[in-house]
């Protein structure tokens, strides 16, 4: 009997708030196919996670950077699961330095990655929506790319590119019922705030109206109902969870 849940292809899942997700749409009953650069054995251990809500899962080694390797992954993806439902661009890293001091590696790593691997992947699977008449992307950005934040030039725009492209893209095939949305979070416990000394942590939780940082958990949450059928008159929007940060 041919499979027929959803599958969703998620983009940098193997920590933080992409693993939040991958795990949060397979309690709902999506097959989850992920990609990993470097560790083998993190991506196997997600995967055997991620099957225990009783879906398929699938890890590729794939350098979002790269098209062509990206393409082939979509392909298996179908391939290994029948369809192709959902995407989901998380795939990101920061290299925060003054401008005048940022090395142009800095600037091209954090661009390709972030801005020209949601790029890619949202290309590679475009064509499969377009032809079945539906499909989700949810993008993720950041506050980041709305409000600016000092030494992240680089991560600012690409993340401001993100929801440009949010935008162009979800005009363009929101008449083959194929829906485009961004998640723009702000300061969320991960990795990426550990290296933060108390003083930096305090300083950022006194500009965030709940006094807090967000959860991985709390993002989650939210890509999984822009990605269900309650959203399913929401496109071309981006959702802001940042705990009130950029009103104030």
């Amino acid at each position: 009997m041919p499979d027929t849940r959803k599958t969703a292809i998620i983009s940098g899942a193997t920590r933080g708030i992409g693993k939040a997700i991958a795990l949060e749409l397979a309690k709902t009953g999506v097959n989850i196919s992920f990609n990993f650069i470097k560790s083998v054995e993190e991506a196997k251990i997600l995967e055997k996670e991620i099957s225990s809500h009783g879906v398929k899962a699938k890890s590729f080694q794939v350098d979002i950077k790269n098209y062509k390797a990206v393409a082939e992954w979509v392909e298996q993806t179908r391939e290994a699961f029948g369809s192709l439902d959902i995407v989901v661009n998380n795939a990101g890293i920061i290299r925060d330095k003054a401008l005048a001091l940022m090395a142009e590696e800095d600037w091209q790593d954090v661009i390709n990655t972030n801005l020209i691997g949601t790029i890619n992947l949202s290309k590679a699977a475009i064509i499969t929506f377009l032809k079945q008449k539906s499909g989700n992307i949810v993008n993720i950005t950041s506050v980041s790319g709305i409000i600016g934040l000092p030494r992240q030039t680089n991560y600012a725009a690409s993340k401001a590119g993100i929801i440009g492209f949010t935008r162009s893209l979800a005009r363009e095939v929101g008449p083959y019922n194929v829906r485009v949305n961004a998640v723009a979070p702000g300061f969320i416990e991960t990795d990426m705030l550990q290296s933060m000394n108390e003083a930096q942590v305090t300083k950022f939780k006194d500009q965030i109206l709940l006094k807090r940082f967000g959860t991985v958990e709390e993002v989650a949450k939210t890509v999984k109902f822009l990605v269900s059928e309650e959203a399913s008159y929401i496109t071309g929007q981006t959702i802001i969870i940042d705990g009130g940060l950029a009103m104030s």
